[in-house]
């Protein structure tokens, strides 16, 4: 079984929502990984689920769990990284079935093929069977009785700063909020699996909740999580919060978006702005808050993209495209040094100044050497 099937059959993800990323370098961050494959929009939201490092290549590969199914006909072969030469190798799970056609092997995670089945691999062409596997997979990747088509929860405890191996309470909730909108098991079995990702203060808070009243949805659960231990500012507050943000001095463009957006969101499930105004109010505040990006926001032309506003992948998209844009620019004609020369009249003003400066210290002495 392929490296790619193996990590999602361990980290309980459906091998069909998944692609592996060959030649990340190891001090790539989480944030970085995802905001680079999110590109893609065939894949949806994308969220980074384990990285190894192979001593060979010396870099990472990353296993990336997707919202939409990853197929291979809309998913390139790499994807170029912002300010990299080097793109990043990405494998799909329909790439590791031709792969093992290829060498003979038996597709992975498919019924025992009949006869019938065996002797129309035989006689048909390599592009039938390919579409053969991928109608396999289609079948396979819909949800079943079996516990492991559930998400796997990351480990969540409360514990500030966050212990290394544990995640933060954002990304827990995120996670968390999608395997309980996008599985059809009982509340039962969802809050189950809740319990089974929670420890320390965490695990003390919702076992009080069960203790006291056993019918709380799984919903409620992360309502109570998140009350505990997220922010306690209404929506009007984060809402007011959102309006004065501000580019950093060192910070991308796409930087500054990304960290808007993780606020943006707050302000919405808060109920401090309505769905439908959100991505007016990310363009608003984009342009008002980049303050260091002034020539970036006129070559996107996002004033008069203000009444029908981008939604955040389309907006980040063309962003990156921009940034790299200017770094290949910018390597392409490097600024040069500039020199200030000094002029004559500011090195003699200096050098009468220090002239006054030495007459006044000569003065004191002398007055000193009287008075002694």
């Amino acid at each position: 079984m392929s490296q790619l099937l193996n990590w999602c059959k361990g980290e309980g993800i459906n091998p069909s929502h998944a692609v592996l990323l060959k030649g990340v370098p190891e001090d790539t961050e989480v944030s970085v990984i995802e905001g680079t494959v999110q590109t893609i929009k065939a894949l949806g939201r994308v969220r980074v689920r384990g990285r190894t490092y192979d001593p060979v290549s010396q870099s990472l590969t990353v296993l990336c769990e997707c919202r939409e199914a990853a197929k291979t006909e809309a998913i390139p072969a790499d994807v170029m990284p912002e300010g990299s030469d080097s793109p990043w190798r990405i494998i799909s799970p329909v790439e590791v079935e031709k792969e093992s056609l290829q060498h003979g092997e038996a597709p992975s995670q498919t019924p025992e093929p009949d006869t019938s089945q065996n002797s129309f691999f035989q006689s048909s062409s390599p592009e039938a069977i390919i579409r053969a596997v991928g109608d396999i997979l289609q079948l396979t990747s819909k949800p079943t009785s079996d516990s492991s088509s559930y998400r796997r929860l990351r480990t969540f405890s409360g514990v500030l700063p966050t212990p290394l191996g544990e995640e933060p309470l954002d990304n827990w909730l995120e996670q968390a909020r999608l395997m309980i909108e996008e599985s059809d098991k009982p509340d039962k079995e969802k809050k189950m699996r809740i319990m089974e990702s929670v420890k320390g203060p965490a695990m003390e808070i919702l076992q009080a909740v069960r203790f006291n009243n056993p019918d709380t949805t799984p919903t409620e659960y992360l309502d109570v999580i998140e009350n505990t231990f997220g922010t306690t500012e209404m929506g009007e507050e984060l809402y007011f919060a959102f309006r004065m943000m501000c580019q950093h001095p060192t910070e991308k463009l796409s930087e500054f978006l990304r960290r808007m957006e993780r606020i943006l969101n707050k302000v919405v499930q808060k109920g401090g702005l309505p769905l439908a105004s959100k991505d007016k109010a990310r363009i608003d505040q984009l342009i008002k808050g980049a303050i260091r990006s002034d020539m970036m926001i006129l070559s996107l032309r996002l004033r008069e993209r203000k009444i029908a506003p981008p939604t955040f992948l389309q907006l980040l998209n063309e962003i990156r495209v921009e940034e790299e844009h200017e770094a290949s620019r910018r390597r392409l004609n490097p600024p040069k040094s500039v020199h200030v020369k000094r002029t004559a009249a500011a090195t003699e003003i200096e050098a009468t100044d220090l002239g006054l400066e030495v007459e006044r210290l000569r003065s004191q002495v002398i007055e000193l050497q009287a008075l002694a």
